[in-house]
């Protein structure tokens, strides 16, 4: 087989190769024979000159081949390989990558044996590297798999790992992984500007060069030449810029303790490999900066506070702890356990080791194993992310090939027109030259082409990219901007992306039969404020209470403070401390969280005579106990499952406090037997989260971001759907939808009927319900916005009604991380372009399978820390802390607010933590000064800006330093602008070249060109129009009209070719009316260029042709600034215009002599400027009647989604 299916995320597919002997290429001995048949059999039977044209001709095909070889990696495996079936055989292989993965790529194929074991020997390993990565054959599969990382076995064999026992093993691991370093070369200058030249364009615009020079059209050849060598060098020096940078990106060099052949050893962070035992906890470099993580480890012992920021952009610290717990037969889940992780280039704020495990730390880290190092880690994959999506700067480009073919087509027609037109005449008129004939027909042909285009492609893009870095937005992967433009449905997280991250606790309810809530605190029984108090993950960093924001919230709401030794003690009046003892983190997939603490109950004298009726004689009560209890809380609906007793009144309760768009947690708990620590920690979760006793219900206010209803309202405006995409309860997200313009018309949700058999739609009110028929969504969805949760996308699974339903929901509720990622690819199945703003955390599979997907860093752009001061000054002091945290996240482009040295001493004097907190702040303006220089110095205006990994987010494509849903706007209003300075490009190119092409055609025929001063008067003024349309900025807000998605539109085509139709009439009536003032002198076609009065008109007339194709279709509102607001392009035109005048007119005679033209007649002169203004005229007139009469329109998407519908339909019966 010489074919390899891998369907990969990165690889889709491998070709097994052979390299062929140098003598036996197609590009060698083909050749061979050609060209000694030409010394044998042309050069000795015609005439020499005739000979060497010939010879010309082969070398240039040749030459041909051998760059073909080069740009097209298929036909290199044609002409330098042969295919192989068996893999032995092979010694390289062509790697076909999954779509918008870059490129394909022939790359060698390794054999190498690794050391077995004694009864199999050694065992054969092969392998290639693609992108940084490792693919290695699997014989069981036989196919290529990634290779092979310890990242997926079970916690009992993790929790037995002792890490590589002897010597051997070691060198065993690190030949099979390597190194844990970012190793790529950097290329020089000269080396990239030596790929630059070789691309394909570049090499067919030196040779249309080379072709004016051979039509003596000196100066437009240098000019042309030296535009092209300057935007490549620009090109290659940028990318250099951008290798540099990434290369500065290392492991950090730190010296970390390794249990290695049976005792601890000091080794640095590289020397890693998977396997290792280590010892890891904060880290801090002699600058006083702390250092990251080197690798991707699981936590076996302890746990840690851990900033992802640089990876995920959640400023929130996260609580990694141990995998002791867990059941040792759970295999490791990448998505479901990452609170077990730490990821490499994240940074460690705090640890705690633990001193029961069995294996002790010498250092007093926590102890953890390598799971992945290199590019395999987290921060290596980030790396590879931006290093190999610096080379997709591009605009539609398989449209602009078709495009190009479209041209070619035409020049092809225009060439052999010429052709036929000369043999008509015959070859024998000495007349005509061959060597000019041919010469022409080449510049026909080529000229559709012209040299501007791949840098007018790339500045649309480039372009979009500065003005998005200018805002904090930036983009790892610059083709998606183009999509942003075609977005018809976008799709928002809720909360911390349209509702604020501060939430307000509101009070408890559900304490009595009542609904009503409960504010006073001092009237709330203590067991229910103990769990408030103790079930959560807040922690001290730098003396400081980090966390969720609900749980901060709820701290501060019962007012009890939580100590640093995890103790929570009320601040006023009687209380009895909690001790956590043991955490069962949320997970979201579960729903819910739970913590056993010990509460250190005290009895005082007003009880005792109620107690001694129970315990008469019982010396308790003049002392303290303590008591265990296991408290939990999670969603109402999760938690009711695991209730031992539900209140009458629990579904009403809650339900009531949602649907006004509140955060509701239940609250429950259960007592346990007093027990030991190591036995407390022992406990199965299940165990601990079940025969639960309700306490009450917490509800949070979660108030909506300022400025999201009026974001998601101009989005409503601008032709775009909108939905939200929540793990929060159904009505909660149905109120705070309504809020912000998602809702609109009266809401159903879908939820299981009481019978238990059948679901049905049901309004937050409860007062309409209506069957569910999937047949019936689409009718319904006319009159009402629907809602369902993720219980009812399982059914829809499971019935196979998935794209029944889904591409008519407005919201999805209590839907898991999954199932988020099941949204997005159902909406694109259907074909909805679609756009997906969340958070870097649980949104990360919805984010990567959106067309634009956005997270949120939740931090403060620079560009923005006035507006932002003043919002923080709005809300009051209680944002203070938090607005702080975020602008030293931001000041550290990313890398977190600043740390203590110590984690072990916390207890450090007041007087050092002023000094310490002084220095820090001194760090982090010189940061901050250091960002903005290097903002300023990289923002050069002509390149695509550098992602840095302080900016970049694994999550997404487009990483937002905000902490608001405005740069979904802002990436629109870009991807628009982009998209339609693509669209006028291509037009007037297109016009440009079909003019071009018939001056070159027919008008050649007449003897009529241009001179040589003429035509690159002409190229200025070109590449001036083209470099300024491209800055016209877009309209602060977004139109209801939507840019047309392609090229190849009616409203384009009409427009292309009624423009070409006028400006050919008008064109051929010039000249014609130029010919009756002519003398009947006879204009030899092959001579040398000569002013006279056709020439004058035709030249005349072509920069009128450009004056108007530019001014005509320049596409300003309703998406970018208009001509007038776009100011170096109005004085362009002016320009330009003034200049036509001024020749036609023959008011300064030596510049119409340096040009090279012939006064006009008086009577020519008059008609010629009105048919140049009515001319304008008509094709505006024709611009403007396609504009109105085809305007953008959202995509047939309903049409699409019933054939995948029938078809998935089809599928299921057979």
């Amino acid at each position: 087989m010489s074919r390899f299916h891998v369907g990969g995320k990165v690889v889709d597919s491998v070709d097994l190769l052979r390299k062929r002997q140098w003598l036996w290429r197609l590009d060698a001995w083909p050749f061979a024979i050609i060209y000694g048949f030409w010394a044998v059999a042309i050069a000795t039977s015609i005439d020499i000159f005739d000979a060497f044209i010939i010879l010309g001709g082969f070398s240039i095909a040749h030459i041909l081949v051998v760059l073909f070889t080069v740009w097209s990696i298929d036909f290199r495996c044609l002409v330098q390989y042969s295919k192989i079936n068996d893999i032995h055989q092979a010694d390289s292989c062509k790697v076909i990558p999954a779509k918008f993965c870059g490129s394909k790529e022939v790359v060698p194929l390794h054999f190498r044996k690794l050391a077995g074991s004694s009864t199999l020997g050694d065992v054969e390993e092969i392998y290639f590297d693609f992108r940084k990565q490792s693919f290695i054959y699997s014989k069981e599969k036989e196919t290529f798999c990634k290779f092979p990382y310890p990242s997926k076995e079970t916690f009992g064999y993790y929790l037995k790992c002792t890490g590589h026992g002897t010597e051997a093993k070691v060198v065993a691991a690190t030949e099979k992984w390597g190194w844990n370093v970012f190793e790529y070369p950097q290329p020089t200058f000269q080396k990239l500007m030596k790929e630059q030249c070789m691309e394909p364009f570049f090499v067919f615009q030196v040779f249309c060069v080379g072709l004016w020079c051979l039509d003596e059209y000196w100066y437009y050849s240098i000019f042309t030449l030296f535009m092209l060598l300057m935007f490549e060098s620009t090109v290659a020096k940028s990318r250099l810029k951008t290798l540099c940078e990434l290369r500065r990106v290392r492991v950090d060099n730190q010296t970390l303790m390794v249990y290695r052949c049976g005792k601890w050893v000091k080794l640095s962070g590289t020397e890693l490999l998977p396997w290792d035992v280590v010892s890891i906890g904060l880290s801090t470099s002699p600058t006083g900066e702390d250092k990251s993580v080197p690798a991707d480890m699981l936590l076996l012992a302890g746990s840690a506070i851990v900033n992802e920021a640089i990876l995920t952009g959640e400023s929130t610290p996260q609580w990694k702890v141990s995998i002791m717990g867990r059941g040792t037969e759970e295999k490791l889940s990448a998505r479901r356990d990452k609170t077990h992780v730490l990821f490499g280039g994240t940074k460690i704020l705090q640890h705690t080791p633990d001193k029961t495990f069995h294996m002790k730390t010498p250092d007093g880290g926590c102890l953890a194993v390598v799971l992945r190092t290199g590019f395999e880690a987290s921060q290596g994959k980030l790396m590879r992310t931006i290093l190999f999506s610096t080379e997709r700067v591009t605009a539609n480009s398989w449209e602009s090939g078709l495009f190009i073919l479209f041209l070619v087509a035409f020049a092809i027609i225009a060439a052999g027109y010429v052709l036929k037109k000369v043999l008509m005449q015959g070859l024998e008129d000495p007349a005509r030259s061959k060597y000019k004939l041919v010469l022409s027909c080449s510049l026909i042909i080529t000229s559709v082409i012209p040299p501007e285009l791949p840098m007018e492609l790339s500045i649309a893009v480039n372009t979009s990219l500065i003005a998005l870095a200018s805002r904090g937005i930036f983009c790892t992967e610059p083709f998606r901007i183009p999509f942003a433009g075609k977005v018809d449905r976008c799709c928002f997280d809720k909360t911390g992306t349209l509702t604020s991250d501060d939430m307000e606790f509101s009070g408890v309810g559900g304490l009595t039969n009542s609904e009503d809530l409960e504010t006073d605190m001092a009237k709330v029984p203590g067991r229910m404020l103990e769990i408030l108090a103790s079930c959560h993950a807040v922690v001290f960093v730098d003396n400081k209470l980090v966390g969720d924001p609900l749980e901060k919230a709820a701290l501060k709401g019962i007012d009890w403070t939580y100590k640093s030794d995890e103790k929570a003690i009320p601040k006023k009046g009687s209380g009895d401390a909690a001790q956590i003892v043991q955490r069962h983190h949320f997970a979201s997939h579960l729903k819910r969280m739970a913590v056993i603490v010990r509460v250190q109950e005290q009895f005082f004298a007003l009880l005792r005579d109620e107690l001694n009726f129970y315990f008469p004689g019982s010396s308790i009560f003049d002392a303290s106990f303590d008591t265990m209890i296991s408290t939990g809380k999670g969603a109402p609906e999760t938690i009711q499952e695991r209730l031992i007793d539900v209140p009458p009144s629990y579904v009403k309760t809650y339900k009531k406090y949602t649907r006004q768009g509140s955060r509701v947690l239940a609250l429950a708990f259960k007592s346990l037997p007093e027990m030991a620590v190591s036995e407390v920690r022992s406990l199965d979760r299940d165990m601990v989260e079940s025969g639960l006793t309700f306490a009450g219900f917490a509800v949070f206010n979660c108030p909506i971001r300022g400025d999201s209803a009026t974001v998601l309202s101009e989005l409503k405006g601008s032709s775009h759907d909108l939905v939200m995409i929540t793990g929060d309860q159904a009505l909660t997200a149905c109120h705070v939808a309504s809020q912000v313009h998602i809702v609109t018309k009266p809401a159903l949700i879908l939820v299981r009927a009481k019978s238990g058999e059948r679901y049905e739609w049901v309004s937050p009110d409860e007062t309409e319900v209506i069957s569910y028929r999937g047949d019936e969504v689409e009718a319904l969805s006319e009159t009402h916005d629907l809602c369902i949760g993720g219980d009812c996308v399982e059914m829809l699974q499971q019935t196979s009604a998935v794209h029944k339903v889904i591409p008519y929901v407005k919201v999805f509720a209590r839907v898991a991380p999954e199932q988020k990622e099941l949204i997005l690819t159902t909406f694109k199945s259907v074909g909805r372009i679609t756009l997906m703003c969340g958070d870097g955390t649980n949104d990360v599979g919805a984010l990567k399978q959106a067309h634009v997907g956005i997270a949120l860093l939740n931090a403060i752009s620079p560009t923005q820390s006035e507006q932002s001061s003043s919002e923080a000054s709005a809300k009051g002091e209680s944002a203070k802390p938090s607005i702080a945290k975020k602008l030293k996240l931001t000041a550290e482009n990313g890398e977190g607010p600043s740390k203590s040295k110590s984690v072990l001493k916390p207890e450090s004097s007041g007087k050092q933590a002023v000094n310490r907190h002084l220095t820090a702040a001194e760090m982090q303006r010189e940061k901050l000064k250091k960002l903005m220089d290097e903002l300023n110095e990289d923002s050069d205006g002509r390149s695509a800006p550098i992602v840095k990994l302080g900016d970049a987010s694994m999550a997404s494509p487009f990483t937002a330093k905000h902490a608001s849903v405005s740069p979904t706007t802002d990436i629109i209003r870009q991807g628009r602008s982009a998209l339609v300075t693509t669209l006028q490009m291509f037009k007037i190119l297109g016009l440009n070249c079909l003019a071009t092409a018939y001056v070159l055609s027919v008008m050649y025929l007449d003897g009529v060109k241009l001179g040589d001063v003429q035509a690159t008067i002409s190229g200025v003024f070109t590449a001036a129009f083209f470099l300024f349309i491209s800055q016209a900025l877009p309209l602060p807000t977004l139109s209801a009209e939507r840019p047309h998605p392609n090229i190849f539109c009616a409203q384009v085509f009409l427009s292309l070719m009624g423009q070409f139709a006028i400006h050919l009439f008008f064109l051929i009536s010039s000249v014609k009316e130029a010919e009756k003032y002519m003398p009947d002198e006879c204009i030899e076609p092959d001579s040398d260029f000569h002013p006279n009065l056709v020439n004058t008109v035709s030249y005349m007339f072509s920069m009128m042709l450009q004056v108007a194709t530019f001014a005509v279709n320049y596409m300003g509102h309703p998406f970018n600034q208009s001509i007038p607001e776009n100011k170096p392009f109005l004085y362009a035109l002016t320009g330009a215009v003034g200049f036509f005048t001024v020749i036609t007119s023959d008011l300064f005679r030596d510049l119409n002599v340096w040009l090279k033209l012939v006064p006009l007649p008086k009577g020519l002169r008059n008609k010629f400027l009105i048919w140049a203004t009515l001319m304008f005229l008509v094709c505006y007139s024709w611009e403007r009647i396609l504009s109105w009469a085809l305007p953008g329109k959202m995509p047939a998407w309903r049409r699409r989604q019933r054939q995948v519908a029938a078809n998935l339909e089809k599928k299921k019966r057979l």
